[in-house]
């Protein structure tokens, strides 16, 4: 077994536990943790095959923004995961029986796969000699060819956020908000109102 095939089982078995526990774990907390073992160990199965730039996008994106997100609102919110639990059951014949037509799907899709003439499964994309890096090649598509449809879309996720922040922006008017440059500009001899209390009197 060469240092290939044992990083490849490692990674696989990694990820593997990671998805089960993920499912299973009692914590949501823990699951979370899980997930995102599983997608590191996904990520490290990406190097292997040579989509380094796949690998990049599921630890930067996943791990870093989508999990993290997932961690701290599970642990910053007050949920009673009983009562989800308690639903869950509810679901779960309509669950098990699109789980058996997705394996059924799988079974027939991989028992009819052939492999194409000339292709070689076990060969790496990027290797040395095999032209240029694949993250390059993205990035030529990307800055080249369909430049124009890059930034397009990066302007269209601009629109589509600036429009949620406006939709979603409300000003309530029962609300006291803090004044910073009232608070800063103030008087002192007009902010302060002095009364002489008599002894015995109260307020």
């Amino acid at each position: 077994m060469t240092a290939v095939d044992f990083t490849f089982l490692l990674f696989s078995i990694t990820l593997i536990c990671g998805g089960l526990f993920t499912v299973i774990s009692r914590s949501p907390v823990h699951s979370v943790l899980w997930l995102i073992l599983a997608f590191l160990s996904g990520a490290g199965l990406m190097v292997l095959l040579g989509a380094e730039f796949v690998a990049m996008l599921l630890i930067i994106v996943y791990v870093g923004a989508v999990a993290v997100l997932f961690l701290f609102v599970v642990m910053m919110l007050d949920v009673d995961f009983a009562v989800l639990r308690a639903e869950m059951a509810k679901s779960l014949p309509l669950a098990l029986v699109i789980a058996l037509v997705l394996v059924i799907q799988l079974v027939m899709v991989f028992g009819n796969w052939q492999t194409g003439a000339g292709v070689v499964m076990n060969d790496l994309p990027n290797s040395v000699g095999a032209g240029p890096h694949n993250t390059a090649s993205i990035g030529l598509l990307l800055y080249d060819k369909y430049f124009l449809l890059f930034q397009l879309a990066g302007l269209i996720l601009l629109v589509s956020m600036i429009g949620a922040i406006v939709l979603t922006l409300r000003h309530r008017r029962d609300i006291k908000r803090q004044d910073i440059l009232a608070q800063m500009y103030r008087d002192p001899v007009k902010a302060l109102d002095m009364h002489d209390i008599k002894p015995g009197q109260g307020l």
